[in-house]
């Protein structure tokens, strides 16, 4: 898959014209002015409530941030000065159903100051980073959000759901079967490079997975600049019998009770196998004088519960993680799998206009899917692009939105839609971006 880079597209002309009128500077910031730079990366960490971040904190961000591209606005012109919003952005491969790719033009970095509210900079923010996505031709853009009321308005749908487990071990007990292998401690410098390793060759598996990058990993593994509680990290791997080394556990412990008993916080669990996954749960659930283990970013279909003698002792909360957006519908629908025929025409509702219109898509054993633009054709659904985007993942039930009142249909079309949409294994997002 041909990557674009983002770093080649030019700021948006509309959000430009927007925010002049506003007496506002919209650009993209020039990468290689190492005072820009820091000046961008100190008003990142003010968005997110952070503290004022050290030399060797601004020196690590800086791999991260020459990566990607960044847009700031500013109060004046003036090229040195403090942006008073943020955004960055990098093109991806995100994992479909059925383990194909596409591009994904993958956002964060959100950032408005308290001082600049309610003056329309967000939605130029998010806006101009659709409309730039359009234009370099990716089919669909991605975030994991901090707030999760601000980006459906922006054709946003929260399509990852993920778990938080939280475990009474001394309840839940250990049933799992016997695993032909071993997990073994290692240092921080190699549990950021099993991670990375394992991460990679399993995110194929589901769809909604986008690779990581250094900073992340070695962020996980406590080594980040700044990071108070990186001495407390520790790590293990798993093994197999062959000696393959086919998952990974960045955990941390902390005295829960002040009679040293401990909860053990799992920072980030990557499994290639079955075997791997059991292997490093039990590590986990039965790690002396532990009583409690929470984990999140989990997938829906995680094995945990049906690993231990007692489900009662595990408590599951679901939540919303990664949200997708679709910019190209005939692109996007066409490059996964589906799993059963389906022929509907769907009309699509989308605020931006990128999307809106009757679409025909079929789908059958014989074929590639199809997708085509029609016209006086009769609807069988009726959705917005949110609710499409949602779906297009596989891990949403359509009967759950069409009960939301998201999808207008038949209850036979929902079915349809549910038997061919749904994604298996389910899908996940085991990492924030």
């Amino acid at each position: 898959m041909t990557v674009i880079d983002s770093r080649d597209i030019p700021a948006d002309p509309e959000s430009i014209e927007r925010l002049a009128a506003g007496s506002l500077t919209y650009r993209v910031v020039d990468g290689s002015d190492a005072t820009r730079a820091e000046l961008f990366q100190r008003a990142t960490t003010r968005g997110f409530l952070g503290a004022e971040p050290s030399a060797e904190e601004l020196a690590f961000g800086q791999q991260t941030f020459d990566a990607r591209r960044n847009t700031g606005v500013y109060e004046t012109p003036a090229a040195d000065t403090m942006p008073v919003a943020t955004i960055d952005s990098w093109v991806t491969p995100v994992t479909l159903p059925g383990g194909g790719e596409l591009p994904m033009w993958a956002i964060s970095g959100v950032t408005v100051s308290a001082t600049h509210r309610r003056r329309g900079i967000a939605r130029a923010l998010l806006e101009g980073e659709l409309r730039s996505a359009v234009s370099a031709g990716i089919p669909i853009a991605g975030l994991t959000v901090s707030e999760a009321t601000i980006y459906g308005r922006y054709g946003f749908g929260s399509a990852l759901p993920m778990a938080k487990f939280t475990v009474d071990t001394r309840r839940a007990g250990w049933a799992g079967p016997a695993v032909d292998g071993r997990v073994e401690y290692v240092d921080r410098d190699s549990l950021a490079a099993a991670l990375d390793t394992v991460h990679d060759r399993a995110r194929s598996a589901r769809s909604g997975q986008i690779p990581g990058w250094p900073s992340r990993w070695t962020g996980i593994a406590g080594l980040a600049p700044g990071n108070t509680d990186g001495a407390k990290v520790r790590g293990v791997r798993f093994l197999d019998r062959d000696g393959e080394v086919r998952g990974a556990m960045a955990f941390a412990l902390q005295d829960s009770s002040g009679s040293f008993r401990f909860a053990l916080d799992v920072r980030l669990l990557v499994a290639e196998t079955p075997e791997a996954t059991g292997a490093l749960w039990r590590f986990a659930l039965q790690h002396d004088l532990v009583d409690q283990v929470t984990a999140d970013l989990r997938p829906l279909d995680d094995a945990l519960p049906w690993l231990v003698r007692d489900p009662r002792g595990v408590t599951q909360t679901v939540h919303d993680h990664g949200w997708l957006r679709i910019l190209d519908i005939p692109t996007a629908l066409t490059a996964r799998t589906y799993s059963a025929p389906l022929d509907v025409v769907i009309r699509v509702s989308d605020p931006l206009g990128f999307t809106a219109g009757d679409w025909r898509l079929r789908l059958d054993a014989q074929s590639e899917p199809r997708v085509e633009a029609v016209e006086g054709a009769d609807v069988d659904a009726e959705l917005d692009i949110s609710a499409l985007s949602i779906l297009y993942a596989g891990g949403v039930r359509a009967a759950s939105l069409h009960g939301a009142g998201r999808i207008v249909a038949d209850r036979n079309v929902v079915e349809a839609l549910d038997r061919a949409f749904v994604a298996f294994p389910a899908p996940a997002l085991d990492i924030w971006y």
